[in-house]
């Protein structure tokens, strides 16, 4: 018996849900520390610099991104994989 398609579309869009999740996570996590430590800094010396409050946030998102980069490229490769083993058996109907 072949399995439902609805409930493999179902699974494979809830699995692209979790990896965009689990991939956005740890930059969003640096992003929130970074701005908080600087708000904390601009509080502290009344600094109150709109361009302050971005750069270094920038800065240690696009450091993560390039630090994670081999992790991410191997969870979307292995989702591609996934998505394509799951695919197949649809065509093949």
């Amino acid at each position: 018996m072949w399995p439902d398609p609805v409930m493999e579309a179902v699974d494979l869009g809830r699995s692209a849900l979790f990896l965009a999740t689990k991939l956005s996570l740890p930059l969003l996590i640096v992003g929130l520390v970074v701005g908080l430590a600087v708000s904390i800094l601009q509080a502290a010396t009344q600094i109150q610099e709109q361009t302050l409050s971005f750069v270094p946030k920038i800065l240690a998102v696009v450091a993560t991104l390039f630090i994670l980069l081999p992790w991410f490229l191997i969870e979307l490769i292995d989702y591609t994989e996934d998505l394509f083993i799951h695919m197949g058996g649809f065509f093949l109907r």
